[in-house]
């Protein structure tokens, strides 16, 4: 089944002139560990389930990597420059992150700390949402994906939250924003399920 969720996510994706073009040119990125991840490509795959144009709704597109060599911010700062002088024709934000510097801030933005990540996939692993919480990246000339939490509750339009990191309320102010432009989704609440 996870194949067959796969080539599904795969199609909708290369549907979407955005990402189909970012994919398609990955090695300007260049990025160690590099991935496509979180929103964009679930805002994307709801588009596609909900009848909107691909782009619908998306304001940026979040590219991560793990460079533990170099955690500085300025390394960080220039190679996310990099990036968008890369893609400048994009009509969205591109937010280049390297996930092997999250732990040095994380405290400071949300108000408690956490351990520093081991790789990319370790942290898609704490992405806010089982639906957001996606990679991908092109690897010989495939498609490598990474959804610690499969594919199910992307592809079925459900927003679950995963409760690694998050607080309720920043769940619940994502949750807010996206029922707005996809009224279609459901969304299982903070408390439901425990």
């Amino acid at each position: 089944m996870e194949d067959e969720q796969f080539r599904q996510l795969h199609g909708i994706v290369l549907k979407s002139p955005m990402l189909s073009a970012l994919l398609q040119h990955w090695d300007e990125i260049a990025h160690p560990d590099s991935w496509l991840a979180a929103g964009a490509i679930a805002q994307t795959v709801w588009n596609h389930k909900f009848g909107f144009p691909p782009a619908h709704g998306i304001n940026d597109i979040d590219i991560v990597y793990f460079d533990a060599s170099d955690l500085s911010e300025d390394a960080e700062a220039e190679r996310a420059a990099r990036v968008r002088r890369a893609f400048s024709d994009f009509p969205v934000w591109i937010d280049v992150k390297n996930e092997a510097r999250v732990h040095l801030w994380y405290e400071a933005k949300f108000g408690h700390s956490i351990n520093p990540y081991q790789s990319t996939a370790d942290a898609i692993a704490t992405f806010p949402t089982t639906a957001t919480a996606v990679g991908l990246c092109p690897h010989n000339g495939n498609l490598d994906h990474c959804a610690p939490f499969g594919l199910s509750d992307l592809l079925g339009g459900v927003v679950r939250p995963n409760k690694k990191q998050i607080s309720r309320e920043i769940y619940e102010q994502k949750v807010s924003r996206w029922v707005s432009v996809w009224p279609n989704l459901s969304v299982v609440g903070w408390f439901e399920g425990e």
